[in-house]
């Protein structure tokens, strides 16, 4: 069997969870890593394998698909010169009301170069979306509640630690039922910032603008963080003609490697698509599997 070679692009908490669902998924062999930051690079662990680490794409031989496990913010840049390099992307990417801009704006590159691009593949946006969506095809009318955490929020945690002055930090997710949500942000301010005017760029961010957010100093944010989370998806609706239809979701994971179990998955899924750019939820389930169609067929239906 022909082995996938994949790349990771970003060796953060996602990529390192990345590195070891490849390792251990028979159908894949790792290309190698890239990472742009000199402090990270040479300080990746040895895994007991040897990989080439490097700081350039380019840099890397035989990639089929680059897996980015990037700040969302850095994933058009990367994914489009990954796609003009003919090989096939992965990505996390996780501003909901940016993601259709986002599919469109790969769609075009892709296909002219005759590859694939899977975005926003992680568990929210990603297998949650299956979920919802799933559930809107079980009751066509209806309102769909997601209920994050409590946990720790990936996206927001690297957000807030992009912001001028922030020396570290950790968004905690708080839910507040029917879909609402309290962001708990904690922080370690730079020496010589003022704390009020970096509270205030971080609610000012767009990741934190729309839910009520509370801005905490801290000593040390190390000693907080768990990368525990969790959603429940709630839909209460109509099948037909019948009315109060409920259906729930719960689960309860650790943020990073499940985001890298779907990246993975997804990325074994990109190869059996046409070319172009999709979502999870324009994906056959089946797809992301690994093993013979019909025996997964027999198994699972």
């Amino acid at each position: 069997m022909k082995k996938i070679r994949a790349a990771i692009a970003g060796y953060g908490n996602i990529g390192k969870c990345v590195l070891e669902a490849l390792e251990v998924a028979p159908d894949f062999e790792i290309a190698g890593i890239v990472e742009i930051s000199d402090a990270v690079r040479k300080n990746i662990p040895s895994t007991g394998q040897t990989y080439t680490i490097t700081d350039s794409l380019a840099k890397l031989d035989k990639v089929d698909v680059v897996i980015l496990a990037l700040p969302s913010r850095q994933v058009e840049a990367f994914a489009k010169e990954a796609l003009s390099m003919g090989i096939n992307t992965v990505d996390g990417f996780d501003i909901h009301g940016q993601i259709v801009d986002l599919r469109n704006s790969l769609d075009k590159v892709a296909k002219a170069h005759k590859v694939v691009s899977i975005v926003s593949a992680g568990w929210d946006p990603g297998s949650d979306s299956v979920i919802r969506a799933l559930f809107e095809a079980m009751a066509p009318k209806g309102i769909t509640y997601t209920n994050f955490g409590p946990g720790m929020s990936m996206g927001h945690t690297v957000a807030a630690k992009a912001i001028e002055g922030v020396k570290a930090a950790l968004s905690m997710t708080i839910p507040a039922g029917t879909g609402v949500h309290r962001r708990m942000v904690y922080v370690e301010v730079i020496e010589g910032y003022d704390f009020d005017k970096v509270a205030a760029a971080i609610k000012a961010d767009d990741y934190f603008a729309h839910d009520e957010t509370h801005v905490v100093r801290v000593d040390c944010v190390d000693d907080l963080i768990d990368m525990g989370h969790g959603v429940n998806l709630v839909r209460k609706g109509v099948s037909g003609k019948t009315q109060n239809q409920l259906l729930d979701f719960n689960m309860r994971i650790n943020n990073p490697a499940l985001t890298a179990q779907m990246l993975v998955a997804v990325a074994r899924a990109s190869f059996k698509q046409q070319p172009g750019a999709y979502t999870m939820i324009e994906l056959p389930v089946v797809d992301l599997i690994y093993g013979d169609k019909e025996d997964l067929i027999r198994r699972l239906v």
